[in-house]
Protein backbone atom coordinates (compact mmCIF):
# COMPACT_ATOMS: atom_id res chain seq x y z
CA UNK A 1 0.00 0.00 0.00
CA UNK A 2 1.22 3.27 -0.79
CA UNK A 3 -0.25 6.63 0.61
CA UNK A 4 1.31 9.95 0.76
CA UNK A 5 -0.83 13.14 1.96
CA UNK A 6 0.83 16.58 1.62
CA UNK A 7 -1.12 19.74 3.67
CA UNK A 8 0.67 22.12 0.83
CA UNK A 9 -0.88 21.33 -2.14
CA UNK A 10 0.25 24.19 -4.12
CA UNK A 11 3.41 23.31 -3.79
CA UNK A 12 3.15 19.86 -5.91
CA UNK A 13 1.10 21.86 -8.13
CA UNK A 14 3.80 24.35 -9.45
CA UNK A 15 6.58 21.82 -9.36
CA UNK A 16 4.38 19.27 -12.35
CA UNK A 17 3.81 22.44 -13.96
CA UNK A 18 7.38 23.36 -14.20
CA UNK A 19 8.62 19.81 -14.83
CA UNK A 20 6.09 18.83 -17.19
CA UNK A 21 7.70 21.57 -19.93
CA UNK A 22 10.79 19.24 -19.92
CA UNK A 23 9.77 15.91 -19.42
CA UNK A 24 6.52 14.03 -20.61
CA UNK A 25 6.69 10.90 -19.17
CA UNK A 26 8.60 9.76 -16.22
CA UNK A 27 8.57 7.22 -13.19
CA UNK A 28 8.14 8.22 -9.88
CA UNK A 29 10.08 5.92 -8.03
CA UNK A 30 8.45 5.49 -4.20
CA UNK A 31 10.11 3.84 -1.39
CA UNK A 32 10.09 4.40 2.71
CA UNK A 33 12.22 7.48 2.05
CA UNK A 34 10.16 8.86 -0.31
CA UNK A 35 9.22 9.99 -4.07
CA UNK A 36 12.01 10.39 -6.38
CA UNK A 37 12.05 11.21 -9.77
CA UNK A 38 14.78 11.13 -12.76
CA UNK A 39 14.18 11.73 -16.10
CA UNK A 40 16.26 13.08 -19.21
CA UNK A 41 14.36 16.35 -21.37
CA UNK A 42 13.58 15.19 -24.93
CA UNK A 43 16.53 16.95 -26.14
CA UNK A 44 19.06 15.15 -23.81
CA UNK A 45 20.24 18.88 -22.50
CA UNK A 46 18.95 18.39 -19.08
CA UNK A 47 18.48 16.05 -16.51
CA UNK A 48 16.06 16.29 -13.73
CA UNK A 49 16.59 15.38 -10.46
CA UNK A 50 13.35 15.28 -7.90
CA UNK A 51 13.18 14.33 -4.21
CA UNK A 52 10.10 14.73 -2.22
CA UNK A 53 11.50 13.57 1.14
CA UNK A 54 8.57 11.42 3.21
CA UNK A 55 8.85 13.81 6.01
CA UNK A 56 6.93 16.37 4.13
CA UNK A 57 4.10 14.84 4.11
CA UNK A 58 1.79 13.29 6.67
CA UNK A 59 1.13 10.59 7.10
CA UNK A 60 3.22 8.80 4.92
CA UNK A 61 3.56 4.98 4.20
CA UNK A 62 5.14 2.83 1.26
CA UNK A 63 5.28 -0.74 2.50
CA UNK A 64 7.45 -1.57 -0.28
CA UNK A 65 9.57 0.03 -3.39
CA UNK A 66 7.72 0.70 -6.72
CA UNK A 67 7.32 3.05 -9.01
CA UNK A 68 4.54 5.27 -10.85
CA UNK A 69 4.34 5.63 -14.09
CA UNK A 70 2.93 8.77 -15.21
CA UNK A 71 2.19 11.25 -18.18
CA UNK A 72 2.88 14.56 -16.21
CA UNK A 73 0.73 16.55 -18.57
CA UNK A 74 -2.19 14.30 -17.43
CA UNK A 75 -1.08 14.36 -13.83
CA UNK A 76 -0.60 18.11 -14.20
CA UNK A 77 -4.44 18.62 -16.12
CA UNK A 78 -5.75 17.02 -12.70
CA UNK A 79 -3.78 18.76 -10.09
CA UNK A 80 -4.97 21.82 -11.38
CA UNK A 81 -8.24 20.97 -10.40
CA UNK A 82 -7.32 21.06 -6.51
CA UNK A 83 -7.55 24.39 -5.19
CA UNK A 84 -4.03 26.28 -3.69
CA UNK A 85 -4.99 25.47 -0.02
CA UNK A 86 -6.36 22.09 -0.45
CA UNK A 87 -4.76 19.22 0.57
CA UNK A 88 -3.47 16.48 -1.87
CA UNK A 89 -3.48 13.02 -1.14
CA UNK A 90 -1.71 10.55 -3.40
CA UNK A 91 -3.20 6.03 -2.85
CA UNK A 92 -2.10 3.59 -5.28
CA UNK A 93 -1.87 -0.41 -4.75
CA UNK A 94 2.04 -1.23 -4.58
CA UNK A 95 1.67 -4.79 -5.32
CA UNK A 96 -0.73 -4.00 -8.99
CA UNK A 97 -0.59 -0.52 -9.35
CA UNK A 98 -2.58 0.63 -13.05
CA UNK A 99 -3.97 3.22 -11.34
CA UNK A 100 -2.87 6.22 -9.15
CA UNK A 101 -5.79 7.45 -6.90
CA UNK A 102 -5.99 11.61 -5.96
CA UNK A 103 -7.92 12.89 -3.61
CA UNK A 104 -8.43 16.78 -2.89
CA UNK A 105 -9.70 17.90 0.38
CA UNK A 106 -10.49 21.50 0.97
CA UNK A 107 -9.06 22.83 4.37
CA UNK A 108 -12.54 22.89 6.12
CA UNK A 109 -13.33 19.73 4.66
CA UNK A 110 -16.62 20.93 3.16
CA UNK A 111 -15.30 20.15 -0.39
CA UNK A 112 -13.88 16.28 -1.50
CA UNK A 113 -12.65 15.51 -4.91
CA UNK A 114 -11.69 12.58 -6.40
CA UNK A 115 -9.63 11.15 -9.53
CA UNK A 116 -8.20 8.57 -11.00
CA UNK A 117 -5.21 8.59 -13.61
CA UNK A 118 -4.28 5.63 -15.26
CA UNK A 119 -0.88 5.17 -15.06
CA UNK A 120 1.81 3.62 -17.99
CA UNK A 121 4.66 0.91 -18.41
CA UNK A 122 7.78 3.65 -18.88
CA UNK A 123 11.00 2.08 -19.30
CA UNK A 124 13.18 4.04 -18.33
CA UNK A 125 16.79 3.77 -17.24
CA UNK A 126 18.37 5.71 -13.94
CA UNK A 127 21.17 7.71 -14.42
CA UNK A 128 24.11 8.35 -12.48
CA UNK A 129 25.14 11.57 -11.55
CA UNK A 130 28.70 11.93 -11.81
CA UNK A 131 30.99 13.37 -8.87
CA UNK A 132 31.82 17.03 -10.33
CA UNK A 133 34.66 19.70 -9.33
CA UNK A 134 32.54 22.95 -9.91
CA UNK A 135 34.48 26.23 -10.11
CA UNK A 136 31.52 28.43 -8.83
CA UNK A 137 28.65 28.16 -6.28
CA UNK A 138 26.32 31.02 -6.43
CA UNK A 139 23.40 31.74 -3.96
CA UNK A 140 20.71 34.35 -4.89
CA UNK A 141 17.26 35.15 -4.54
CA UNK A 142 14.73 33.35 -6.60
CA UNK A 143 12.95 36.26 -7.22
CA UNK A 144 15.80 38.16 -8.63
CA UNK A 145 16.36 35.20 -11.06
CA UNK A 146 12.96 34.93 -11.70
CA UNK A 147 13.02 38.74 -13.20
CA UNK A 148 16.25 38.37 -15.02
CA UNK A 149 14.74 35.67 -16.94
CA UNK A 150 12.20 37.52 -17.80
CA UNK A 151 13.82 40.52 -18.64
CA UNK A 152 16.34 38.79 -20.48
CA UNK A 153 13.94 36.35 -23.02
CA UNK A 154 13.07 39.41 -24.91
CA UNK A 155 16.03 39.64 -26.52
CA UNK A 156 17.38 36.19 -26.76
CA UNK A 157 16.73 32.14 -26.83
CA UNK A 158 19.65 31.64 -24.82
CA UNK A 159 21.58 33.56 -21.66
CA UNK A 160 25.25 33.65 -20.94
CA UNK A 161 25.98 33.92 -16.78
CA UNK A 162 29.44 35.20 -16.12
CA UNK A 163 30.92 34.57 -13.15
CA UNK A 164 33.85 36.94 -11.24
CA UNK A 165 35.11 36.90 -7.85
CA UNK A 166 32.65 40.35 -7.22
CA UNK A 167 29.86 40.07 -9.33
CA UNK A 168 27.93 38.06 -11.76
CA UNK A 169 26.48 39.38 -15.10
CA UNK A 170 23.91 37.49 -16.90
CA UNK A 171 23.89 38.82 -20.49
CA UNK A 172 21.76 37.74 -24.05
CA UNK A 173 22.49 38.79 -27.81
CA UNK A 174 19.85 38.57 -30.37
CA UNK A 175 19.25 39.77 -33.91
CA UNK A 176 17.01 43.24 -32.12
CA UNK A 177 20.04 43.76 -29.91
CA UNK A 178 22.06 43.24 -26.49
CA UNK A 179 21.11 42.99 -22.94
CA UNK A 180 22.73 42.63 -19.54
CA UNK A 181 22.25 42.24 -16.09
CA UNK A 182 25.40 42.38 -13.28
CA UNK A 183 25.08 41.70 -9.78
CA UNK A 184 27.49 43.18 -7.63
CA UNK A 185 27.07 42.47 -3.50
CA UNK A 186 24.17 39.38 -4.00
CA UNK A 187 24.19 36.60 -4.59
CA UNK A 188 27.34 35.06 -2.61
CA UNK A 189 29.59 33.41 -4.75
CA UNK A 190 32.42 30.65 -3.37
CA UNK A 191 35.44 29.47 -5.47
CA UNK A 192 35.16 32.72 -7.12
CA UNK A 193 37.36 31.91 -10.55
CA UNK A 194 35.85 33.73 -13.80
CA UNK A 195 33.59 31.23 -15.84
CA UNK A 196 31.09 32.39 -18.91
CA UNK A 197 28.58 29.70 -20.10
CA UNK A 198 25.56 29.83 -22.30
CA UNK A 199 22.61 28.44 -21.51
CA UNK A 200 19.01 28.53 -23.45
CA UNK A 201 16.59 30.85 -21.83
CA UNK A 202 13.85 28.12 -22.11
CA UNK A 203 15.28 26.17 -19.25
CA UNK A 204 16.31 29.09 -17.19
CA UNK A 205 12.43 30.04 -17.81
CA UNK A 206 11.49 26.46 -16.50
CA UNK A 207 13.94 27.68 -13.82
CA UNK A 208 11.84 30.99 -13.13
CA UNK A 209 8.55 28.78 -12.63
CA UNK A 210 10.26 26.43 -9.84
CA UNK A 211 11.56 29.41 -8.50
CA UNK A 212 8.25 30.30 -7.19
CA UNK A 213 8.17 27.35 -4.54
CA UNK A 214 11.48 28.58 -3.02
CA UNK A 215 12.75 31.33 -1.90
CA UNK A 216 16.75 30.72 -2.62
CA UNK A 217 18.59 29.50 -5.39
CA UNK A 218 21.51 28.03 -5.25
CA UNK A 219 23.58 26.58 -8.95
CA UNK A 220 26.79 25.34 -9.38
CA UNK A 221 29.05 25.85 -12.72
CA UNK A 222 30.72 25.16 -15.40
CA UNK A 223 30.71 21.71 -16.67
CA UNK A 224 27.23 20.55 -15.23
CA UNK A 225 25.07 23.42 -13.89
CA UNK A 226 23.23 21.67 -11.12
CA UNK A 227 20.72 24.36 -10.50
CA UNK A 228 19.56 23.31 -6.64
CA UNK A 229 16.93 25.28 -5.13
CA UNK A 230 15.69 25.07 -1.40
CA UNK A 231 13.09 25.66 0.25
CA UNK A 232 13.94 27.92 3.79
CA UNK A 233 11.03 27.25 5.45
CA UNK A 234 11.27 25.20 8.54
CA UNK A 235 7.73 23.68 8.28
CA UNK A 236 8.55 22.23 4.29
CA UNK A 237 10.98 19.24 4.10
CA UNK A 238 10.50 18.63 0.76
CA UNK A 239 13.56 21.00 -0.06
CA UNK A 240 14.90 19.40 -3.49
CA UNK A 241 14.92 19.27 -6.98
CA UNK A 242 18.11 19.50 -9.09
CA UNK A 243 18.23 20.16 -12.74
CA UNK A 244 21.81 19.06 -14.38
CA UNK A 245 22.27 21.10 -18.01
CA UNK A 246 25.00 19.68 -19.94
CA UNK A 247 27.28 22.49 -21.92
CA UNK A 248 25.11 24.23 -24.37
CA UNK A 249 26.74 26.01 -27.17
Amino acid sequence: MFEARLSQGALLKKLLEAIKELVTDANFDCNETGIALQAMDNSHVALVSLLLRSEGFHPYRCDRGFSLGVNLNSLSKILKCAGNDDIITLKADDNSADSLSLCFESPSNERVSEYELKLMDIDQEHLSIPETDYEATIVMSSVEFQRICRDLMVISESVSIDVAKDAIVFSAEGEMGTGSVKLKQNPSVDKPEEQELPYPIKLCLVFQKICLCWWNTRWMMPAILGFILHQKLVRNKMNEIRIFIYKFV
